[in-house]
């Protein structure tokens, strides 16, 4: 049971992660080609948070959160690892010192900060409510 749970913190993790990386790569590659997405309001203010709540528990000299629970609902149960488990933990938890992971996580705070100011989010279209409100 517990080791389904830290399976699926796992996973959760991974998703995180995912959509840190996609956002990193498609708000700049999206703003050149034209992707109206990459300009959604709360789409970007997710990733911003998302990316704040990664560099703060850095700069604090923490762990994530969701490695945290992980290692809490996975460790010493003496069983092994599964295999797709023990892959994905190689992937994403890398032998680095943490001032190593702060340093890479400020940067790229800095960087979506970067991006926020070099591809605004676009302003909401009045167009659409004036249009949605009844007469």
């Amino acid at each position: 049971m517990r080791q389904g749970l830290a399976e699926a913190v796992l996973a959760a993790h991974v998703v995180v992660i995912g959509f840190n990386l996609f956002g990193l790569i498609a708000v700049p590659l999206g703003a050149r080609l034209g992707w109206r997405f990459v300009r959604v309001r709360w789409w970007r203010w997710l990733h911003v948070g998302s990316m704040a709540v990664v560099a703060v528990q850095a700069l604090a000299g923490r762990a994530c959160f969701l490695t945290l629970v992980q290692d809490r609902l996975g460790g010493g149960t003496g069983a092994p690892a599964p295999l797709i488990m023990t892959v994905v933990n190689r992937l994403v938890f890398w032998p680095l010192p943490i001032w190593a992971f702060t340093a890479i996580y400020a940067a790229l705070f800095a960087y979506v900060l970067l991006l926020l100011r070099l591809v605004p989010v676009s302003a909401p279209d009045s167009r659409r409510r004036r249009r949605s409100r009844p007469r």
